[in-house]
């Protein structure tokens, strides 16, 4: 397994490499960049979806200070500013170079972890995403938890009982939960639970009440578990669905095996054979996957709640980076982000031979 690993470690840095250059292109090509975004401020104009002017065909603000002219027609909201200003601005942002030099440049500095600072929150990146982390693992690690106590048991009770009054009012149940998105369910807890026009047992803003830092460790605790409770309910009742039903489906497979019918034969009890046959070959690939399902909890599945609830994570830094275009901040956190869910991918597959050391990727090659 090492040398296979050893050739995965290598693959991820072109698999990187790929998505950056092609985010980056993308993210180019996108009209109303920083450049046009402080423009606009400076004018007092609102920056349009229509920023680009026609006939520019390429990088937004990928042209340097050639031209007094060329300058100040280049960018929707520089009318009447001094070219010398705008040219400035350029080189503020850095889009005086062309677009292959800042692409590397910026490459060369996160290989360094140096991730810049962030155009309109005059603060470092790692700085803002090391605030923003506490709230958006806390969603994510509690949710894939909760997540797989309650899918898997679930999963193989139904796989166990295929067919009955059990079976059948649980699928109801999972399909409800598989049909209705998380923010919904966010919205509805919201509504009975934290005083929207029931009860009001929970706080509906921030992951620690004001003076946490003050409170005994205890209180801490109790305080913190308050304000999650919702935000996690919500992503487990919408995210427990999928999971529920890959474990049964993957044990109904195993349960039909010509295997566990020899060990049934040979006197082995039901229990013998779930738990010593039929569980590590069923659960394969729902525990491999718990690392890729974290990641997508972690950072895809959360921006919504995090709005809904007032919680200031990864998701919403990512969706206000995206509309300010802070380059460096969606840059930096895609990124990281995606080197992490590469190694964590990794990881995953690895899991397989951890939980059933039969299974060798080396022997493919072979």
């Amino acid at each position: 397994m090492l040398a296979y690993t050893i050739r995965r470690l290598l693959l991820i840095i072109p698999t990187l490499v790929g998505i950056m250059v092609v985010n980056f292109l993308i993210v180019q090509l996108a009209p109303g960049g920083p450049v046009e975004q402080l423009l606009a401020e400076m004018s007092g104009q609102a920056v349009e979806a229509t920023a680009r002017v026609a006939g520019e065909g390429g990088d937004v603000q990928s042209g340097g200070a050639g031209g007094k002219q060329t300058q100040q027609s280049q960018y929707r909201g520089a009318q009447g500013l001094d070219p010398a200003i705008i040219a400035e601005i350029e080189r503020d942002f850095g889009f005086d170079k062309p677009m292959h030099e800042r692409f590397l440049s910026m490459m060369w500095n996160y290989v360094r972890f140096d991730f810049g600072t962030s155009y309109f929150r005059d603060e470092a990146v790692i700085d803002l995403v090391l605030d923003k982390m506490p709230v958006s693992i806390s969603l994510g690690l509690w949710t894939t938890v909760l997540v797989y106590l309650i899918s898997i048991p679930l999963g193989i009770r139904k796989a166990v009982r295929d067919g009955t009054r059990f079976d059948v009012w649980t699928s109801g149940v999972v399909i409800v939960g598989y049909a209705i998105p998380s923010f919904l369910f966010a919205v509805l807890l919201i509504v009975v639970f934290a005083g929207g026009r029931f009860l009001d047992w929970f706080p509906l803003r921030g992951l620690v009440s004001p003076g946490w830092e003050s409170l005994a460790w205890y209180e801490q605790i109790i305080d913190y578990l308050w304000h999650i409770t919702l935000p996690v309910v919500a992503l487990v009742i919408g995210g427990f669905a999928g999971l529920t039903m890959l474990t049964k489906n993957s044990f109904l497979d195993q349960i039909n095996m010509q295997y566990v019918q020899t060990a049934r034969a040979k006197g082995l009890n039901e229990q013998r054979v779930l738990y010593g046959h039929v569980f590590r070959n069923a659960m394969l690939i729902v525990i491999a996957g718990f690392p890729s399902a974290f990641i997508g909890i972690l950072f895809t599945g959360s921006l919504l709640i995090e709005v809904i609830f007032s919680l200031d994570g990864l998701g919403l830094l990512g969706f206000e980076a995206a509309l300010n275009r802070d380059y460096p901040v969606m840059f930096a956190t895609l990124f990281f982000f995606t080197l992490l869910g590469l190694v964590m991918q990794l990881i995953g597959d690895l899991m397989y031979h951890v939980i059933d050391p039969r299974i060798d990727f080396e022997a493919r090659d072979v």
